[in-house]
């Protein structure tokens, strides 16, 4: 049961009352904006730790409230109370609730040694937030982000309704209006502008997302431009590239080659006209680029290095960002050339379930063999190293593409089922499709509450600084 579930469950057991409890947060502060990640929930048992309150109805005792914000101090996180109100669809803080806030949280900022601390007021389908920050000023949560599968929004207030575009009319009749509304305030991170996220790219462009992160360290060959969405044989500067050519122009042609983010920030920028994209021609394991993609509201790995897998996991656990890893895979017998598999694949990967690494998709051998120098690699012939061309085909990619982003749409505008299966296996050779429900493991170093889970950036990311 995720923290989500445990507080919905806690607050609103079906008795009409008020009940409290604590959140220790994981911070993670970026020039688009600061968010508190929940790591730790701790549960005030009612009549021991949440009782009468000497000046309004209910408050958590002093024994309480002093071992959940040492607790957060040793862990360097941050301190949230939290209770409920009645209502469903609008809450706010009593009087009495933000002159307790006034008394107590001066104190609290003194023991948490620059961390915020703040609280929480739900009702069912609200919640509204007064946040302390180290300095005393305080900030009201704008709002608060379920997730899961579906990711669910609460605002303490429902938001007005959107005015619609013309554009997306007949979107706007399956997501809403506020549905397309989330869509333009999205920031989506894709990792890889090759086969599957020049795809990617396009789809989210044209279906409204309002911001777009893509990254590629790879600039555009000839033999790229059957799959990469846009691509022209003048990006690939094919004349100079041609085999025929002497070396040197050949080297030339490759040296001034379009970087892919390039040609996929022009297909977004061609398929929507307000679309703000952010083209990164880098690496994601290095930190800078990494760091580029905390504060993203979802996130895309097209790419298929096992240390992309390693850093865009722990982004997803880490930072609590949700995401989808997409891709497809021809299988060839190098001897015989006999086809061994083929398939299309998309994991969704929340931080409550879905980790590559529990799921042995992280393979450490191949992470020590990415990290020696290219020219190590191919002086001890590793099969995977970048240089050896594998087979690669764009209806495989559209195939893993579509089912990913439909998931990410149908997820973050709230209208995904629950129970749906998550992982999807397409397999072309005999038209058959595989469902896997993923697992987690609690004690994973990744998403396990003793690692990286909800850090935010108090933890490290696995990349290369």
């Amino acid at each position: 049961m995720t923290i989500g579930d445990r507080l919905r469950a806690h607050l609103f057991p079906g008795d009409g009352d008020e009940h409290g409890a604590v959140i220790a947060a994981g911070v993670s502060r970026t020039a688009r904006a600061s968010r508190l990640l929940a790591r730790e929930l701790y549960l005030a048992v009612d009549g021991v730790d949440y009782v009468p309150g000497q000046r309004g109805y209910r408050m958590l005792t002093a024994d309480f409230v002093r071992d959940c914000v040492l607790q957060c101090a040793d862990d360097e996180l941050a301190y949230l109370a939290v209770h409920c109100h009645g209502g469903t669809d609008t809450v706010g803080f009593s009087g009495d609730d933000l002159a307790s806030h006034d008394r107590g949280y001066p104190a609290l900022l003194d023991i948490l040694g620059g961390q915020p601390a703040g609280a929480l007021v739900f009702a069912t389908n609200a919640v509204a937030g007064d946040i302390w920050l180290s300095d005393r000023s305080r900030r009201e949560l704008a709002l608060a982000r379920v997730v899961g599968r579906p990711v669910l929004e609460l605002h303490p207030s429902p938001p007005p309704v959107p005015t619609g575009e013309a554009e997306y009319e007949r979107q706007s009749m399956l997501f809403g209006e506020h549905g397309q509304a989330i869509l333009k305030r999205q920031r989506v991170g894709v990792i890889g502008a090759g086969g599957a996220g020049s795809l990617i790219v396009e789809y989210l462009a044209r279906l409204g997302v309002g911001e777009i992160v893509v990254v590629d360290p790879d600039r555009i060959a000839v033999s790229n431009l059957p799959r990469v969405v846009g691509s022209t044989r003048r990006d690939a500067h094919a004349w100079l590239r041609d085999q025929r050519r002497p070396a040197f122009l050949q080297r030339l042609g490759e040296r001034y080659a379009k970087p892919k983010v390039r040609i996929a920030q022009r297909v977004a920028r061609e398929a929507q006209r307000g679309v703000r994209v952010e083209a990164i021609f880098g690496d994601v394991v290095d930190h800078a680029v990494a760091s580029s993609l905390i504060d993203c509201d979802y996130l895309f790995l097209a790419a298929d290095t096992m240390q992309a897998r390693l850093t865009y996991n722990a982004i997803v656990h880490q930072y609590l960002i949700p995401g989808a890893q997409v891709g497809a895979k021809v299988q060839i017998d190098r001897t015989t050339g006999r086809l061994i598999d083929v398939f299309s694949v998309s994991r969704p990967t929340t931080p409550d379930r879905g980790c590559l690494w529990c799921h042995e998709l992280i393979d450490p051998t191949r992470l020590a063999e990415e990290a020696e120098s290219e020219e190590t690699r191919r002086r001890q012939r590793y099969v995977e190293d970048s240089g050896v061309a594998v087979p690669s085909v764009i209806t495989l990619n559209a195939v893993a593409a579509a089912r990913a982003v439909d998931d990410y749409l149908f997820s973050v505008t709230g209208l995904l089922d629950s129970s749906a299966n998550t992982w999807v296996r397409f397999l072309p050779r005999d038209g058959d499709v595989e469902f896997i429900d993923p697992h987690d493991d609690p004690a994973c170093p990744e998403c396990g509450v003793s690692g990286r889970f909800a850090r935010g950036d108090g933890g490290w990311l696995p990349t290369r600084r």
